[in-house]
């Protein structure tokens, strides 16, 4: 292989496109991603799998007599004979386009992360080889109990190296893993899920999943039907993460300000400051939350809302989106932040509620007179932007809960309710704890939240599905 083939490393590899690039200014951000799986169906193993990629993405700006324009160019699998290729790509893109709306100058300083220049951190199938032994045990167990295993077990490890024409080189390596577990009864008519997320696959067992899904199949034994309507229910800590992530990606303060979301009020004002939650609950995002670890630096690969090319490398801090039951802040970038004169507070990649409450899903049960518990959401969609209001469908188990007790499961429903209205209407709010959303894991797992407690959810039609 030829010098000018070999693939270069991240480092050299972003140097070497500041180094070409004849922009006003210009932003490279190389991602090196391995991941590791594996899939089991009936109670086996099925696939499993190592694969290794990279992605580069140079964003050159020009100033012009109207502003500063920028484009953005994305490839992967790049090699050093690529390169010049991009950057120019970039740069006509850039000379072709108008002034940016979310124009800033580009970050500046000399913050340098000390392990800028090294290798990338990789994944591979050693990162399973406690986990694997626990899964071998679920399969024998489910055997013998007479429940089949469905799933999988994904982890990957994502290097982000930033460099600027301003001088900043930062890297953030990102773990992400998760684990999904469907138990089902032999003839197929019962269906139970349970989902984690986690860092390393040495906080996940298996085994433990696999009793819990054993012991709603055995609930399922009881069939009870029930109409739309009305229901106290207890929304489990993945079900809460779904309806709140929406919301999260739904608190631009740019849209707000313009009358187009529920934080709106009339006038170009927001709802900041208002009284959103009935309980004293507060929803945060922190790049160093233990155990939820994300970049602590924007990594913007194109604009659009409330992110910003042109703010890349900006320092990310704790944000109290909700504080006490007020809303706190929402989603700014540096351009959107200016004309509504906030505080710039850029989206974080991890989610926290907490309302205080120490009580488990499993005491807040007990402590139930009549209602539903579910098990999780999906096929979630919006209704109302104006009202947040969405719609979806329970899956993989809803149960009836009477007197302190599940006492069978109850048919699927389609359900309307807006986050927002939730967390007004919520009565209780359990212990916090790290959760894998079921509808949004494929882009979201960072996520720790309670059970709520609802006592009016809206089961607005019976749904046929399982």
């Amino acid at each position: 292989m030829s010098p000018s083939m070999r693939k270069p490393k991240p480092h050299e590899i972003v140097e070497r496109a500041l180094e070409l690039s004849t922009a006003d200014g210009c932003v490279v951000i190389a991602d090196e991603e391995s991941t590791a799986n594996l899939r089991w169906a009936g109670n086996a193993l099925t696939t499993n799998g190592v694969t290794r990629g990279r992605t580069l993405t140079v964003i050159a700006t020009v100033d012009g007599k109207e502003g500063t324009a920028s484009g953005v160019v994305t490839r992967s699998a790049v090699t050093a004979d690529d390169l010049e290729p991009l950057v120019r790509a970039a740069e006509k893109a850039a000379r072709g386009a108008g002034p940016a709306e979310d124009a800033q100058p580009l970050v500046t300083g000399t913050a340098a992360s000390p392990d800028f220049t090294e290798a990338p951190a990789e994944t591979s199938s050693a990162v399973f080889a406690d986990f694997a032994p626990a899964l071998g045990e679920a399969f024998a167990r489910a055997r013998a109990g007479g429940r089949e295993l469905y799933g999988f077990a994904n982890h990957s490890r994502v290097s982000s190296y930033l460099g600027t024409s301003t001088g900043l080189r930062l890297r953030h390596d990102q773990p992400t893993g998760t684990f999904e577990l469907n138990a089902k009864s032999p003839d197929r008519t019962r269906s139970a899920w349970a989902g984690r997320a986690t860092r390393d696959f040495k906080d996940v067992d298996p085994t433990a999943l696999d009793a819990e899904l054993a012991r709603r199949l055995g609930w399922a034994r009881r069939r009870i039907d029930l109409p739309a309507g009305r229901y106290e229910t207890l929304l489990p800590p993945t079900a809460v993460a779904d309806l709140l992530i929406y919301q999260m990606w739904s608190s631009s303060a740019r849209d707000a300000a313009e009358g187009r979301t529920v934080f709106s009020k009339p006038g170009g004002a927001t709802r900041l400051g208002e009284r959103i939650a009935g309980l004293p609950l507060t929803m945060r995002s922190d790049p160093h939350e233990p155990g939820l670890e994300a970049a602590p630096f924007v990594l913007a690969h194109a604009s659009g809302g409330d992110s910003s090319v042109f703010d890349n490398g900006l320092p990310l801090a704790a944000t109290e989106w909700i504080r006490a039951g007020d809303l706190a802040h929402l989603v700014t970038s540096r351009h959107s932040a200016g004309p509504a004169g906030l505080p710039v507070t850029p989206a974080v990649d991890n989610l926290v509620l907490d309302g205080g409450g120490d009580r488990s899903l499993a005491e807040m049960v007990a402590a139930t007179e009549r209602g539903l518990l579910l098990t999780c959401l999906w096929y979630i969609r919006e209704v109302d932007p104006a009202t947040l209001l969405l719609t979806g469908l329970t899956r993989d188990g809803v149960y009836l809960v009477e007197h302190g007790e599940v006492v069978g499961e109850v048919n699927n429903f389609r359900f309307n309710e807006s986050p927002v209205d939730l967390l007004g209407r919520a009565t209780e709010a359990g212990r916090t704890e790290k959760t894998l959303p079921r509808e949004w894991g494929d882009y979201f797992t960072r996520a720790a939240m309670p059970a709520l407690r609802v006592p009016d959810f809206n089961m607005s039609s019976v749904s046929q599905g399982v």
